[in-house]
């Protein structure tokens, strides 16, 4: 989660304790934190919830191959992006920043870096996964949010994304399992027992997809639930 301002720092030169860092250790922490960045993108932003939400929307439709993954994870990383796009500016402009400017240490910039990944984690968190997460830690009963170290938030911040994607995922079946349920229940009333029902379902599923302008509410109700 401090792979963003330790990022920007190991190409613009780092200096720890005075003592700049040659070259090749430069280029040696750049490609291990370019390495870690996907797993922090998974671990602290909203891209679970988004990338499950767009599966179950493929899943609920009845199309497994479209759209692609690739497209998929695609749209997912730049809707990550866009919803996470305040927290990165804001972790520019206190960590990132002021660290190339000479102003703060690696220290201090990792540690500035970190408050607004956690503000956005901490709006996102059940305290009842937090509670389960700090009891399995054997912590004391934290007083305020600074007492929860950061180990504890990630994976309580994870459980939470998981619930609440399931949730959206949940309603957003509902509709295309009635259509199936109707569909069923019409071949089944006319004797055409051996006609997969998926087979008619499918078109209509897909036509009131596109009438209620599906991806336009799936997109807005995401979004917006990063921001309830």
């Amino acid at each position: 989660m401090t792979g963003l301002p330790l990022l920007a720092a190991a190409s613009s030169g780092i200096s720890i304790n005075g003592n700049a860092l040659s070259t090749p250790v430069e280029i040696l922490i750049s490609m291990t934190l370019l390495a870690l960045l996907p797993g922090a993108l998974l671990m602290v932003t909203g891209f679970t919830r988004i990338l499950i939400v767009l599966g179950f929307v493929r899943n609920a439709l009845g199309t497994p191959t479209s759209p692609p993954s690739q497209v998929l994870v695609g749209m997912s990383l730049i809707l990550t992006i866009f919803v996470m796009a305040p927290t990165f500016k804001e972790i520019n402009t206190i960590a990132i920043q002021p660290y190339t400017s000479h102003e703060i240490t690696l220290s201090q910039a990792a540690t500035r870096g970190q408050q607004p990944l956690r503000t956005f984690m901490f709006n996102q968190t059940r305290d009842s996964d937090l509670a389960m997460f700090v009891k399995m830690a054997n912590l004391p009963r934290p007083k305020t949010r600074a007492d929860i170290p950061t180990y504890v938030l990630v994976p309580a911040f994870m459980i939470s994304e998981l619930k609440t994607a399931f949730q959206i995922g949940f309603l957003i079946y509902l509709p295309f399992l009635i259509i199936d349920m109707v569909v069923a229940s019409t071949l089944m009333s006319m004797g055409m027992m051996m006609l997969p029902p998926v087979l008619i379902s499918l078109p209509f599923k897909i036509m009131l997809f596109v009438l209620v302008d599906g991806w336009h509410l799936v997109i807005q109700s995401l979004v917006q639930s990063f921001h309830t």
